[in-house]
């Protein structure tokens, strides 16, 4: 009998590695996929187009020297008006807002167009994230059902 032959047991374990090692070659294809799609289609605050906000309306709308309305993408702050309104985090938060980017120039990445014919973008102001930053220091929080919009709200 040849000595390199395998009793089920080895053969057994040879096929458990082959597939763990199969899988294992697949999820990593998988990953770098992703990883390259999210690199080739994101782009780099320094490629997008600018603008300069002439103010803030509330904590997630803006307004631009040329008019254009903003929804600022993937965060929702609190009400000013109606049933649901909460005037004083309201207003911090615009305040806030205001202070932060009004009278100064941004980065936007435009994404679409809202119901309200709003621009909903994202907004970077240097390296800072403006819809991040706003999550992080709880102005606003992040808005579950547009946040895919968003690379950072999916983290």
């Amino acid at each position: 009998m040849p000595k390199n032959k395998l009793n089920s047991e080895q053969r057994f374990i040879r096929n458990l590695l082959i597939g763990f090692f199969s899988a294992l070659f697949i999820v990593f294809v998988l990953a770098m996929t992703a990883l390259f799609q999210t690199l080739t289609t994101y782009p780099n605050a320094s490629d997008l187009p600018s603008v300069t906000i002439q103010s803030c309306y509330d904590g997630d709308t803006c307004t631009t020297t040329e008019g254009e309305k903003i929804r600022l993408a993937c965060i929702d702050t609190p009400e000013l008006r109606g049933k649901k309104a909460d005037l004083i985090t309201a207003k911090t938060a615009r305040d806030y807002l205001n202070e932060l980017v009004a009278g100064s120039t941004v980065t936007i990445r435009r994404i679409t167009e809202d119901r309200h014919g709003r621009t909903v973008a994202e907004l970077s102001k240097g390296p800072m994230n403006i819809q991040e930053h706003l999550v992080e220091k709880s102005f606003a929080s992040i808005y579950e059902r547009y946040s895919s919009q968003c690379e950072w709200s999916k983290q």
